[in-house]
């Protein structure tokens, strides 16, 4: 009986498109799936997808039975798996008869199978683990990870895209390196290196859950002693007294797009020093004694960064803000949607309003001007209107320590002496409300005094006569 296998050239198709395979083709990057037949080995071609995966494969015809086969050899790996490596697994496999080289292919996938899962598996069952329901220190049943969106977004955007059909044990530091380059230069869309750090961080949360005791997918984490990203330079945006002014006086016009609550709402982070995220879900029973002496806004720690309620203390200017966003008795939430009755304003509605909106279809055409645009300002986001706040507070002499009260970050000195962190941590939960009464008060009155146009020293000179 007649077992010889034929190495096929792939017919027209593949021999207009055969060359002498090299790792640098491999390595190529191409707008669209392309297959490169190789000269050298009859039969043997490689498939490179958009996102740079470049899978081997062997194609013959069994004269027996006169049908092509295609088998799989295996992904691309500068380290692991290069040209010759490919070449010398086909000369191997034309050793072998019709009938065992068929099993051989059948075999893969069990084999494979046996050998573990691959990334993208693994990615989903990371993802499930994340946003499973637990039970949280203030009682409440929410996401294990609360930031899982955005975790999963960089893990199914970047490593599912690249590594999604790799085996994990095989991801190795080169792959995750290699990636992470891809980004910060630009060939997953614009240059990021937030974007290749957040991938980074999301990869080495994966591989080392992975690694974990009871799933075993991996032995260890290829995320390790990875090049060092370049610096990413803080945003230090910081508006003047003139912006203020502009800002504040055009945030009360009546001929500009935006919702009178998203406007108020930016308002209302300048003054109190809020994030965005905090204080966009304002409730009514979230605010105490707003007419008397000791007025505050408790913020939930499901809402705050750092998992710990906020109270902060509301100065007059904040509290005229939340009267008029409180249109009716029966408004549940400060900052009420225009939209949706009864829900907040969306997460994003502050920072679309400054910078505006953009055509779905065309992203270069504004669909709605934004603010900045509209006052003739120069661009900034909320998170700017925390900083500018800062600054005047510390402009006015305020304390750092006092600053970063309001700000909910932990000081790590007062008055030049280290304090211990645990201290911070596990020991002293006073929440300062005099020294951040006292520094938010201050940064009201200043701004009072910016949007009035009243010069500071007129200011001075005024209180110099009282004292």
């Amino acid at each position: 009986m007649d077992t010889t296998i034929i190495a096929d050239t792939a017919g027209k198709r593949g021999r207009n498109s055969s060359v002498i395979l090299t790792d640098r083709l491999c390595e190529k990057r191409v707008a669209k799936r392309t297959k490169l037949y190789d000269r050298k080995c009859p039969g043997l071609y490689v498939s490179i997808t958009a996102a740079g995966v470049a899978t081997f494969s062997y194609k013959f015809t069994n004269r027996q039975t006169g049908k092509q086969r295609t088998g799989w050899l295996g992904v691309y790996n500068p380290e692991t798996f290069t040209v010759e490596d490919a070449r010398s697994k086909v000369y191997g496999l034309k050793g072998l008869g019709a009938g065992a080289l068929a099993e051989n292919f059948r075999d893969q996938k069990a084999k494979a199978a046996k050998r573990g899962k691959t990334v993208a598996e693994i990615i989903e069952e990371r993802i499930d683990w994340m946003k499973t329901p637990v039970k949280k220190p203030d009682g409440e049943m929410r996401p294990r990870l609360e930031a899982w969106e955005n975790t999963a977004s960089h893990l199914r955007r970047f490593l599912g895209t690249r590594l999604g059909k790799t085996l994990a044990r095989d991801v190795t530091k080169h792959d995750i390196a290699t990636l992470s380059n891809d980004i910060v230069t630009g060939n997953f869309g614009k240059p990021s290196v937030s974007n290749a750090r957040h991938m980074r961080k999301a990869a080495s949360g994966l591989f080392n859950w992975a690694a974990e005791a009871g799933r075993d997918y991996v032995t260890a984490s290829p995320c390790v002693n990875l090049p060092k990203l370049d610096p990413e330079h803080p945003r230090t945006r910081v508006l003047s007294e003139e912006e203020i002014r502009v800002f504040w006086h055009g945030l009360d016009r009546d001929d500009l797009p935006w919702d009178r609550r998203t406007r108020l709402a930016l308002k209302f982070e300048l003054v109190t020093m809020l994030r965005s995220r905090e204080l966009l879900g304002a409730r009514r029973d979230e605010l105490f004694d707003l007419d008397g002496d000791n007025p505050r806004f408790d913020v939930p720690l499901k809402r705050v960064k750092k998992r710990r309620v906020i109270q902060q203390p509301l100065s007059g200017v904040a509290i005229e803000i939340i009267k008029e966003a409180l249109a009716s008795n029966d408004q549940q939430f400060v900052f009420e949607s225009p939209m949706y009755k009864g829900q907040p304003i969306h997460r994003k509605a502050m920072a679309d309003a400054l910078r505006g909106t953009k055509h779905e279809t065309n992203k270069d055409k504004t669909k709605t001007a934004g603010l900045c645009e509209l006052l003739g300002l120069e661009p900034f986001t909320p998170h700017d209107l925390r900083r500018t706040a800062a600054t005047l507070a510390g402009d006015l002499g305020f304390d750092d320590a006092w600053i970063a009260k309001c700000l909910d970050h932990a000081a790590s000195k007062k008055s030049e002496q280290i304090v211990p962190t645990v201290t911070g941590k596990v020991y002293n939960h006073s929440k300062r409300m005099k020294e951040k009464r006292a520094v938010l008060d201050g940064v009201a009155a200043e701004l009072r005094r910016i949007i009035e146009n009243v010069p500071r020293q007129a200011i001075e000179q005024v209180q110099c006569l009282l004292a």
